[in-house]
Formats: structure tokens, C-alpha cells, sequence
């Protein structure tokens, strides 16, 4: 399964440590992330992490095309609610891709851990098929 990181620079630290704790499920899975998050778990995980450019020099609208061209199968996208971004208009462009191409997507911590244990379960093995 192709699994897709980005996080939000307040959400950073937390995914890290999510990483670090299903650092097992994700091993068995091609990891791709945009710049600075695929950087930071790569180093606290060991786990190979394909990146894209930082977020701000395009790297989510590299994300989008991979979605787009069938690419990515799982989005896990930490997303600060509270801070206001620039990058807004580029976040609700991720979000509408992965609506319009069916890519199951957690935006917070709550649905990455029902996610990941679904991906362990085996739960969504029909996006391979």
C-alpha cells in the first residue's frame, strides 16, 4: 500500500511520534511524505520515507498529482484547525483529490489511529485490488 504523510508545522512532533509508534505497520508499507515531515520521520524512524519538495515549494501539488495519477492509497494528513495558513487553498485542494479518487484520509489523530489499525486489520486491502 502507498501511504502519504503531511503535517502541518504544529502537528509535526505528532505525527513523529505516531510514526515512531506504528513504525511496524508502516514498515511494511512504501511510505511517501511531503519534504520537511518525510525528513523528520525518516530520522526518528529509520523508515524509508520518499519525499516530495517541502510543502511550500510545491510538495503538496506534487501530493495531489500522485493521488490523481492513482499513486497514493492512504492519506495521513495532521492538520492544525486553530493557526491560519497560507497554504489553506492547497490544503482544501488535497482534500477535494482525495474525496474525488476515494483515498481514505485522517486528519487528525483520532481518525490516523482508526486508520492504521484498519490498515493492520487488513481492512482496506480492496484498494489494492
Amino acid at each position: 500500500m502507498n501511504i502519504a504523510l503531511i503535517a502541518h508545522d504544529k502537528k509535526k512532533e505528532l505525527m513523529v511520534q505516531f510514526c515512531i509508534a506504528y513504525s511496524g505497520i508502516l514498515a511494511k508499507h512504501k511510505l511517501r511524505a511531503t519534504g520537511m515531515t518525510g525528513k523528520l520521520v525518516g530520522e526518528a524512524t529509520g523508515l524509508m520515507v520518499n519525499r516530495f519538495l517541502n510543502g511550500s515549494l510545491g510538495g503538496g501539488q506534487q501530493l495531489q498529482s500522485s493521488i490523481s495519477c492513482g499513486e497514493i492509497d492512504v492519506l495521513f494528513f495532521f492538520r492544525d484547525p486553530i493557526t491560519a495558513k497560507s497554504s489553506e487553498p492547497s490544503d482544501i485542494a488535497i482534500l477535494r483529490v482525495c474525496d474525488m479518487h476515494n483515498i481514505p484520509v485522517a486528519t487528525n489523530i483520532g481518525t490516523g489511529e482508526a486508520l492504521i489499525h484498519a490498515i493492520e486489520r487488513g481492512d482496506l486491502d480492496w484498494i489494492n485490488n
